[in-house]
């Protein structure tokens, strides 16, 4: 193998690591509730049934036919009392309203305390996100490293790849920022 393609290769695999951190990150803040309902809120809520836990967008379809209401329609209406208390149990600080068919989650407005609150949280999982990617960056700047000990590649084509792979990591922890600021706004929206 070739020294380029050796670099070339550990760049593409710290490339896609940070992607799928930047991945995590978005996943991580859509479950961080803001005055708008989203599925994603719920959707991955863990719910005992039949002593297995289970995520709800397997068991319920969830819809948002207001900005402020989700509505869980169990697929098995025997599962509608495990949704209820999984919801009740979890740190969301909804109250589930049931009917006997449907779960009703109102979305209550955000006070000033709750969204700043909230923005702290958003700001600890953007710094998170950036420290996942840095640790691919230092990662790759290891394997570069040992490249060049072990002779398989210049001491010239370390430094380049050095540079780019600040260029991908300054990429990324970018985009990391800008999802966090994205989610900041979408919070501090009244």
């Amino acid at each position: 193998m070739s020294d380029t393609a050796m670099i070339e290769e550990t760049l593409k695999d710290a490339e896609q690591r940070m992607g799928k951190a930047i991945d995590a990150l978005r996943r991580d803040l859509s479950t961080v509730r803001t005055g708008r309902a989203n599925p994603a809120l719920v959707e991955s809520l863990r719910v005992d049934y039949y002593g297995t836990p289970t995520p709800l967008q397997q068991l319920a379809s969830v819809g948002v036919p207001e900005a402020r209401l989700l509505t869980i329609q169990p697929y098995d209406k025997g599962s509608l009392e495990a949704i209820e208390k999984a919801i009740q149990k979890s740190d969301l600080g909804l109250n589930p309203n049931n009917d006997g068919t449907i779960i009703r989650l109102v979305i209550p407005q955000l006070t000033e305390d709750r969204r700043k609150e909230l923005v702290r949280v958003v700001h600890k999982k953007v710094e998170d996100g950036r420290v996942s990617i840095r640790n691919v960056r230092r990662d790759a700047h290891e394997m570069l490293r040992d490249l060049r000990k072990e002779k398989e590649i210049s001491d010239d084509h370390e430094h380049d790849a050095q540079e780019d792979l600040q260029k991908v990591t300054d990429k990324f922890v970018g985009q990391a920022s800008q999802i966090g600021q994205e989610k900041e706004e979408e919070l501090l929206e009244v």
